[in-house]
């Protein structure tokens, strides 16, 4: 019999269970299949790939607003990019002649990631977030500049936890 599973958790009390029942005996043939015939509980996201096969090089969103400044052709821009794991995003910023970078983490809904940068409020301001299972923008983080110092912040945090029926 061969477990996988992305959930060591689980893996781990089937392993203490199956060690506990160790018996000397080998088991007859219907005894096998039984337990080879049970059902595995798969969600929705153990469905999507944990590594993308491509990655696309150029900017999958992004959102850029030219700055006030009347001597340069500069702008306040933040890109996302794609990286190996499905659910990583590279996060490329810029105010002016200011450049940094970030990682963005999305949850894995059982739905490829869907994220969207949004106008903020503030000026010089977007919204970095994703689209959810119902296709609901969520907001993650806020990148803005304060006192001409590009910042990005935390907005909300989320986790997808898994339940199972008992």
């Amino acid at each position: 019999m061969k477990i996988v599973s992305k959930h060591y958790g689980h893996f781990f009390f089937v392993w203490l269970f199956l060690s506990g029942c160790k018996s000397d005996k080998p088991l007859k043939e219907e005894e096998s299949i039984k337990v080879a015939d049970q059902p595995v509980a798969v969600s929705a996201a153990d469905l999507i790939p944990e590594f993308r096969k491509e990655i696309n090089k150029e900017p999958i969103t992004s959102y850029e607003e030219k700055t006030d400044n009347p001597l340069n052709d500069w702008y306040f821009k933040v890109s996302i990019f794609e990286t190996p794991k499905t659910f990583h995003y590279l996060l490329k910023l810029q105010f002016e002649e200011i450049n940094g970078t970030d990682t963005l983490k999305l949850p894995n809904f059982g739905t490829l990631p869907e994220p969207v940068i949004k106008k903020g409020d503030e000026k010089y301001s977007c919204i970095i977030g994703f689209l959810d299972i119902n296709k609901k923008f969520r907001e993650y983080k806020k990148v803005y500049v304060k006192n001409n110092v590009l910042k990005i912040t935390a907005i909300k945090h989320y986790s997808v936890t898994t339940y199972e029926k008992k």
